[in-house]
């Protein structure tokens, strides 16, 4: 005798929803287990030379020299801190967009550049970079 179920017989199926939810949580727990494994510490570093540059020539460039003892030039003329900031501020009145070149001497302090950098900023320079010598390939 054969015994019958009351429910109609289905067929099984995979149902997918379960499985874009999980495939969800491992996607977000592989980009936060990522992100944990950045270390986002400072180490120290010898920044005055480059392996490759793209020599950028503008007319209008604004080039800026801090030398070993702290002195500020500009095109070859040592200015001070507040004559940087008008000389700037006056530049940056002509062409918003007008390029500003740092190059700090090899021995320079590190603060000493910085500083150029925060009057370039104040005054509204939105194109800074630092300058720096293409280093000879070794072999």
């Amino acid at each position: 005798m054969k015994i019958t179920s009351p429910l109609p017989e289905r067929k099984a199926r995979i149902e997918i929803i379960p499985l874009i939810d999980i495939m969800f949580f491992l996607l977000a727990a592989f980009m936060l287990a990522s992100l944990a494994l950045i270390h986002l510490k400072t180490i120290g570093v010898s920044l005055p030379s480059a392996r490759a540059h793209t020599p950028a020539f503008e007319a209008a460039a604004i080039n800026i020299d801090v030398d070993q003892r702290g002195d500020i030039f500009v095109e070859h003329e040592r200015v001070s801190a507040v004559e940087l900031e008008s000389l700037l501020a006056n530049q940056m009145q002509k062409n918003t967009n007008a390029p500003v070149y740092i190059s700090g001497d090899r021995r320079a302090m590190h603060g000493d550049v910085i500083r150029v950098l925060d009057i370039a900023r104040a005054a509204g320079a939105q194109r800074v970079s630092f300058a720096v010598t293409v280093e000879a390939a070794r072999q």
